[in-house]
């Protein structure tokens, strides 16, 4: 039987029609969330995850656009090796999936990519998983994305001050015998590139911020008229150094900071320096997960537990607004990277209590900090374009 719900509120005013009869009362239709930071891994690391499983893990979270991050093999850096990852989406994408490409050749930081014959068919350009470490380098790939008209998004990490580090280098590092990452090797390269961004005018992103100075300095920088917009993600929102364990599901880069940078966080997505959350969704195999926080690579998967996650933790605890929320995950990455979704939403029911369980994801990453927690809000269907894309019932 087709039913139909009529949703008036949350930015999507008409009659959707879905595969069974629905009560409203209980259902909410939120529209397609928008990730501009994922790791999908194809080509070149398929074990980890492929586009068939990368869209049905965004899809199963209400998600119906993504972006997916350059740190493949090849790295899309030519339209060559462009083109074998958008083969792969043309032929097993359910939902939008847009590629970034590289800014330097082969991710590798000592010459540019081919940013001109690229600009048409990527998102944006990004070298995620490394910061451009020459400062010069950087100033020239922003002066050929100003021309472009591309934002350059920025991993920002100060190789030189990393000191083999793994995890934040604060209480817990110095208490459990762990190498720490410094706060400033990420804040000092974004005070570089927001100097460059000045010089150059180029559009600006700056990846999944997590210490208090990075959300100062994006806050002057904004006061001042610099075009600058930047993400963090729902574990640094959510979580700080005193809930990190001796397990790799709690290891990713940046590593989660200290209380206080977790609250200026919280800050800066309540003044607004904080422009959308983005989940960094990084799998990997269980193998290379389970060994622990020193050996395991940096990255958790987060695409199926970010709305619950944080409808839960910031909605229902009266933090932020849905509306705010869905400004975060909807309205602002759409309108920073000029995408439109028509057409695509998500059902939810809000009441449904359930323990995040990762046998349950889709994702082939297990990986997450949150297994066990007890969450709000549960996904029913996403449609995309029309099309159902995740159906609980199947």
């Amino acid at each position: 039987m087709t039913g139909f719900l009529q949703a008036e509120s949350i930015k999507v005013g008409k009659v959707l029609h879905l595969p069974i009869e629905l009560d409203s009362s209980r259902y909410t239709i939120l529209p397609g969330f928008c990730d501009v930071h994922v790791h999908f891994r194809e080509p070149g690391f398929s074990y980890k995850e492929t586009i068939l499983s990368g869209c049905q893990a965004a899809a199963h979270g209400g998600y119906t656009t993504v972006c997916t991050m350059p740190n493949l093999d090849p790295v899309p850096d030519t339209t060559a090796h462009l083109q074998e990852q958008v083969s792969l989406i043309q032929k097993d994408a359910s939902i939008h999936v847009y590629p970034y490409g590289a800014i330097t050749m082969g991710e590798k930081g000592e010459t540019l990519s081919a940013m001109e014959e690229l600009a048409p068919e990527v998102i944006a350009f990004s070298d995620d998983g490394k910061g451009v470490q020459s400062d010069s380098l950087m100033r020239e790939a922003m002066q050929k994305a100003k021309v472009l008209g591309k934002i350059i998004t920025a991993h920002c990490e100060d190789n030189s001050l990393l000191f083999g580090g793994y995890i934040h280098d604060g209480s817990y590092a110095k208490e459990h015998g762990h190498k720490g990452i410094c706060s400033e090797s990420e804040w000092r390269q974004i005070e570089r590139d927001i100097k460059l961004v000045k010089e150059t005018g180029c559009a600006y992103h700056v990846c999944h911020i997590s210490t208090k100075e990075s959300v100062d300095l994006i806050r002057k920088a904004k006061s001042e008229g610099v075009d600058i917009t930047c993400e963090t993600a729902p574990h640094y929102l959510l979580l700080n150094e005193n809930d990190l364990k001796e397990d790799g599901w709690f290891k990713m880069n940046p590593p989660l900071r200290g209380i206080d940078d977790q609250k200026a966080l919280i800050e800066g997505i309540l003044d607004g320096t904080i422009d959308m959350i983005a989940t960094d969704h990084a799998p990997h195999s269980a193998e290379e997960k389970a060994k622990g926080l020193k050996d395991s690579p940096f990255g958790i998967v987060g695409l199926e537990t970010a709305f619950p996650l944080l409808y839960t933790c910031l909605v229902k605890e009266k933090v932020i607004s849905l509306e705010k929320l869905i400004d975060l995950m909807v309205t602002n990455p759409r309108k920073r990277f000029g995408i439109v979704d028509d057409d695509s939403y998500s059902v939810w029911d809000l009441n449904e209590e359930y323990v995040i369980d990762p046998k349950e994801f889709l994702s082939k990453g297990k990986a997450t900090p949150f297994a066990g927690t007890k969450v709000s809000g549960r996904c029913f269907f996403t449609v995309c374009n029309g099309k159902i894309v995740y159906n609980r019932n199947e």
